[in-house]
């Protein structure tokens, strides 16, 4: 659906891109991270037609970005910081909006309606855009990108400005559009989202993709080699001694009931400490394997 191919973008001889490969299946939803400045912003600009590139392919449903009407109908384009006439109403924008599109007024009338609706926006809908916060332009730029139902969502920060409930909002959005068959992708800081809606995440870094997997899969690439085992009473301390002396045992810390148990590999040593715990006759509460968040597996990747 979407392919990116060692694509180059320079501004003045600053290089940002640096031969991306990116490839995006058909319905799903893909998460594009890194740190500000390294590209995501520009990556989304050229794959809505907006700005050209110096070398590479970026091509969506088998047809070149570049390629005029494709954006209007084909794709729905969300930057981080949307514009629009201040002195409009949002109802007014989207009616502009389908009349640039050649539709009759009854039908703009009837989609305007469950978009605003939809990104409950339907209470502020004749007020002037001009007095909108940053979270309801957001809103009503998620409106104007599926005005024309699009296969392709491109969105930029769509959360950035919004507050907890209306982050919520957007993330239910997303996971309806995924239920729809349609393909997103997706640029955001705000990882947590980023965990509950992607299938697949790249991370770009100096201009290229340096860890691009499923979720699941990267996720259980960086488990953490710890055990956190919460006994039901604080066991005795002779306990602990005979699990450090353990060659495979690097390291414990021990905060009252509560065992943190640092392990050299997970796969190989994982049942012969669990057996020592349970021969240990103490009786245990819950044991848990630590796994890193995907921030965490960010700024590890990142640095």
């Amino acid at each position: 659906m979407i392919k990116i191919e060692n694509l180059h973008k320079r501004y003045k001889g600053h290089k940002v891109l640096k031969g991306l490969n990116i490839e995006v299946n058909k319905g799903e939803i893909y998460g594009f991270i890194g740190h500000n400045g390294v590209g995501k912003s520009t990556t989304m600009n050229i794959l809505a037609g907006l700005i050209n590139f110096q070398e590479g392919k970026c091509i969506i449903n088998g047809r070149d970005s570049s390629c005029k009407g494709l954006r209007n109908k084909d794709i729905g384009y969300l930057p981080e910081d949307p514009k629009f006439y201040p002195y409009m109403s949002a109802w007014e924008y989207l009616e502009f909006i389908g009349r640039i599109g050649g539709e009759a007024g009854n039908i703009i009338k009837e989609k305007a309606a469950k978009l605003l609706e939809r990104v409950k926006l339907e209470k502020a809908a004749k007020r002037p855009i001009g007095g909108y916060s940053r979270g309801m332009k957001q809103r009503l730029g998620l409106a104007v990108a599926m005005y024309h139902d699009p296969f392709v969502y491109l969105l930029d920060e769509p959360s950035s400005a919004l507050d907890p409930e209306g982050r919520l909002d957007m993330v239910n959005i997303i996971e309806d559009l995924k239920s729809q068959g349609k393909t997103v992708f997706l640029s955001t800081h705000i990882l947590k989202d980023i965990e509950r809606v992607c299938d697949r995440v790249g991370i770009i870094n100096d201009g290229k993709i340096v860890v691009e997997d499923k979720l699941d899969s990267l996720i259980g690439k960086y488990i953490q080699p710890v055990y956190d085992i919460e006994f039901l009473k604080k066991p005795e301390k002779d306990i602990s001694d005979r699990l450090i002396k353990l060659d495979y045992v690097e390291k414990i810390d021990v905060h009252d009931n509560k065992f943190s148990i640092t392990i050299k590999n997970v796969e190989r040593d994982s049942k012969n400490l669990l057996r020592e715990v349970v021969e240990s006759n103490t009786c245990v509460t819950s044991i848990n394997l630590r796994r890193n968040s995907l921030e965490e597996i960010f700024m590890k990747v990142a640095k």
